[in-house]
């Protein structure tokens, strides 16, 4: 998977995610109003709460917000992160299930400043569990983004929760960890662009095609042209349809891809086999 945001003029912000996996994953679109009691679906110890925002989110399995944008034009994406360890849920503290991270923060927050300030204090545990069907954890990591462009990074390294926050922090991919697909990025960025740019699927790679990309597509306010200008961009980091790496699960097939306009607070859609966008 691959997640970029665009920081154009007159605060124009779109934050655009590409979704990669080996086997086909039933995506569906949810639009959820604020007011909803919600529980972090572990047990009798779950953490609740009482959704402040409404929001629009693509589902996984019909059972995990993987994607989504909240009224107030946060974003918030889930990648996938082989190296996460996720801290030992006993059960005697408050439990989040991974499915519902994303939501939380959709539901909670109406800034990346707010959800780093309380995310930090860490009153719940991450739990995760296979995906549906397989023998795979879960493992991902968190990236938001928020209608002044700012940017945060969420990974758990070591069982240990990580928390990258800055607003130029506007590229995410899949292995390694941030820290080190920043380091990559910076190798990278003293070969010129026009010149050389690495062009296969791993996800260092597309890292630095959409670092490079995001910078130098036209600077506009102009919703229709930063949008289209966003999705080429998320597009060229996308990985052509039928291909899939054995024991390389960040190389595989891209199956859809969403684009949140976040000034004007438009969400689109794009899944591969039915390849026409549609916007709420």
């Amino acid at each position: 998977c691959t997640r970029v945001v665009y920081q154009g003029p007159d605060s124009t912000i779109i934050t655009a995610r590409s979704m990669d996996w080996k086997d086909e994953i039933p995506a569906g679109m949810w639009i959820f109003p604020r007011g909803m009691q919600r529980n972090g679906e572990v047990g009798p110890n779950s953490v609740t709460w009482k959704s402040r925002y409404g929001s629009v989110v693509i589902s996984s399995f019909d059972n995990s917000t993987t994607d989504g944008m909240n009224e107030r034009g946060l974003v918030a994406n889930l990648l996938w992160l082989a190296e996460s360890e996720y801290p030992r849920y006993d059960r005697k503290q408050k439990g989040l299930t991974i499915a519902a991270w994303a939501q939380y923060v959709l539901d909670n927050f109406a800034s990346v400043k707010e959800a780093v300030d309380e995310l930090r204090k860490e009153k719940f545990v991450i739990f995760s569990d296979f995906i549906p069907g397989t023998d795979t954890l879960t493992t991902l990591h968190l990236s938001i983004s928020d209608a002044t462009g700012d940017n945060a990074i969420f990974e758990f390294i070591g069982g240990k929760l990580v928390i990258n926050h800055d607003q130029t922090y506007n590229v995410m991919t899949n292995s390694p960890v941030f820290s080190k697909q920043l380091a990559l990025n910076d190798y990278w960025s003293g070969i010129p662009g026009t010149i050389m740019l690495p062009g296969t699927n791993r996800a260092a790679d597309r890292f630095v095609r959409a670092s490079y990309y995001i910078k130098t597509i036209r600077q506009t306010s102009d919703a229709r042209i930063a949008v289209a200008g966003v999705f080429s961009v998320i597009r060229n980091c996308s990985v052509p349809y039928g291909i899939s790496t054995k024991d390389q699960p960040n190389i595989s097939s891209t199956r859809w891809r969403a684009v949140s306009d976040q000034k004007n607070l438009v969400y689109y859609f794009e899944n591969v086999l039915t390849p026409n966008v549609f916007w709420v």
